[in-house]
C-alpha cells in the first residue's frame, strides 16, 4: 500500500498513539503506508473539537497539530478546486461538509480513506480501509 487518507478521528487515534481503537486492519494498513495524508480539513474539524471543548490538549493546538504532523509522517492534502467541486457530486453520502471534503479527497487523491465512521464505510463510491 502507498499512501492513505486519515479520517479525523483516525489521525487523531495515531498521533495519540491510541492503537487500542484502530483495527487489526486499518493498523497494518497505517504501519504499512508510504504516505499518510490527512485533508485540510481535518486541522478544521480538530479545531471545532477544541472550541466545543470536546478534546483538550496540554499544549496549544498549532503546536499539537505540527507535532503530529512531523512525528506521524503525515502530509496535508490541499482543499483544491477539484476537492472543493468534487464535494458537491457525492451523492448519497450524508450532508456532513467535512466527510464530503474527506471522501472528495480520498476520490481526487485516488488514495484510500481510513475510517470507522459507519457512514463513510457505507458509501458505495470511495475506497475504505477498516
Amino acid at each position: 500500500m502507498n499512501d492513505l487518507l486519515l479520517d479525523t478521528h483516525i489521525w487523531i487515534w495515531v498521533s495519540i498513539q491510541n492503537e487500542a481503537s484502530l483495527s487489526h486492519k486499518a493498523k497494518m494498513m497505517i504501519n504499512r503506508a508510504h504516505q499518510k495524508w490527512i485533508s485540510a480539513i481535518s486541522c478544521w474539524e480538530l479545531a471545532k473539537l477544541v472550541e466545543k471543548k470536546r478534546i483538550s490538549f496540554s499544549i496549544p493546538l498549532i503546536t499539537w497539530i505540527r507535532r503530529s504532523l512531523n512525528e506521524f509522517n503525515i502530509a496535508i492534502a490541499d482543499l483544491s478546486p477539484e476537492i472543493a467541486v468534487e464535494s458537491t457530486l457525492l451523492r448519497g453520502l450524508h450532508r456532513d461538509p467535512a466527510d464530503q471534503i474527506i471522501v472528495a479527497t480520498s476520490r481526487i487523491l485516488g488514495i484510500p480513506v481510513v475510517s470507522s465512521d459507519r457512514r463513510i464505510l457505507d458509501f458505495a463510491d470511495v475506497e475504505t480501509i477498516w
